[in-house]
């Protein structure tokens, strides 16, 4: 099975290393895409075989799945050109996803299909089988990091400067839907999309936002109310070399790529 990778920073490069190594039997990294092609190219000669780098629009037609690990503000480009060539995508910004309302549509006409990784969120596979009954409540309360939100126009724009005033308690900074959230912190709240499509949507989804000086990574306590079972799951999560992104983000996709390929699989 042949890999490409959409966006080729810290996840991407962490994961052409990884796969680089023939870590998942069975599947071999073909290609990469970046907006910034020569440094793409630079970061590539450093894995062993390089892959090649190539414009967005040629990755399709290279691979068989595409994975999505560039930002919220480049899902809809990716996911409209790979669905659009009939293939598999592993989405990593989940955050975009409302930005791309014919998703759906665009896979069932093509015969693509797309999967969520997200390895920062818990129970994932526990709440989609919750969703087979009937889920009454989902509340994610999220503790993050005064670094990680401190440039968020959504943050600055209430009056808090997180650089220069930094907070000595945690400050609940947004409580709304997980709709809301996501379009308020795309690079942040991919956790609130996943939770949504896995239990009973955006709209029902309820999110608190805590900004906590006392954490070393994001904390995720999700809350679920059913009648086939309730729910207390919280994740810990520790930060990559880029702060903004979890360290279990690369096996999440790791561990999506994995399934695809593998005779037994425990979950999803």
């Amino acid at each position: 099975m042949k890999v490409g990778l959409a966006g080729f920073g810290n996840v991407g490069r962490d994961l052409a290393k990884r796969l680089s190594t023939g870590v998942i039997p069975g599947m071999q990294l073909v290609a990469v895409s970046a907006r910034d092609v020569a440094k793409a190219e630079e970061a590539a000669r450093a894995i062993a075989p390089p892959p090649r780098v190539v414009p967005l629009a040629q990755l399709p037609a290279l691979c068989d799945v595409v994975v999505e690990c560039a930002t919220a503000d480049s899902f809809a480009e990716v996911a409209r050109l790979v669905l659009g060539a009939g293939k598999a995508l592993i989405c990593v910004s989940a955050g975009g996803v409302p930005s791309c309302p014919e998703l759906v549509e665009l896979a069932s006409r093509h015969g693509g299909r797309v999967r969520v990784a997200s390895g920062a969120m818990p129970g994932l596979d526990i709440i989609r089988s919750a969703a087979e009954g009937t889920i009454r409540k989902v509340h994610l309360k999220s503790r993050i990091k005064p670094s990680s939100m401190a440039h968020e126009p959504y943050v600055l724009e209430r009056g808090h400067d997180f650089e220069k005033r930094p907070p000595i308690e945690p400050i609940l900074i947004f409580e709304g839907t997980a709709r809301v959230a996501a379009a308020h912190f795309p690079r942040h709240f991919n956790v609130a999309v996943s939770l949504s499509l896995a239990g009973i949507g955006f709209d029902r989804t309820t999110v608190e936002i805590w900004i906590d000086p006392a954490i070393p990574g994001a904390i995720h306590q999700v809350e679920l109310e059913g009648d086939e079972i309730g729910l207390t799951m919280t994740s810990r999560n520790r930060p990559s070399d880029n702060p903004r992104t979890s360290r279990i983000v690369a096996p999440s996709i790791l561990a999506a790529l994995r399934a695809m390929v593998a005779p037994v699989v425990s979950g999803s």
